[in-house]
């Protein structure tokens, strides 16, 4: 092959895959997209939720009403205000609460964790996503939980079962 023919390749490709490149750091930045809410609106550095992709990031919600204050009535009403909370973002998204495959839960005290699950297996349908959940030594604004999550819509890779031979 002549050199000077090698050697235009060469920089056709080089042009080719820095366009490239530049493309996809474009694309990765219009890919992402915040969530608010409207009683997030007291200017807190986050955002209710972030779509990367097929999958959104859910910030932590304590059980609060629309305008940010916490519902009275313990641990039940304040788990469903977390969990209502949760799936308005998951909606907001365009996903569903099918969609969501894992959740992090934080209870002010864990003597509170069997009324927490009453409330909360109301909200998923089967197969329900991972959980974790743990007692933490406080909660911001005296809450009783807070709530975090992460769905994934459409995932392209399914659940084979292992083999047991």
């Amino acid at each position: 092959m002549n050199q000077r023919i090698f050697k235009l390749r060469v920089a056709i490709l080089t042009l080719c895959g820095t366009i490239a490149l530049a493309g996809s750091s474009q694309a990765y930045a219009q890919y992402r997209r915040a969530i608010h809410l409207a009683a997030n609106a007291t200017g807190l550095p986050f955002s209710d939720g972030i779509v990367v992709g097929n999958t959104l990031y859910i910030a932590g919600q304590q059980g609060a009403d629309q305008n940010g204050k916490l519902v009275a009535g313990g641990i039940g009403p304040q788990t469903r205000a977390a969990l209502e909370t949760i799936e308005t973002v998951v909606k907001k998204a365009g996903f569903q609460m099918s969609d969501v495959v894992a959740v992090n839960v934080y209870l002010a005290d864990i003597h509170d964790f069997a009324a927490m699950n009453e409330v909360y297996k109301t909200f998923f349908p089967n197969p329900r996503p991972t959980r974790t959940t743990v007692q933490v030594a406080a909660l911001v604004n005296g809450a009783k939980i807070e709530i975090s999550a992460v769905a994934v819509r459409n995932p392209r890779v399914h659940f084979v079962p292992a083999s047991n031979h």
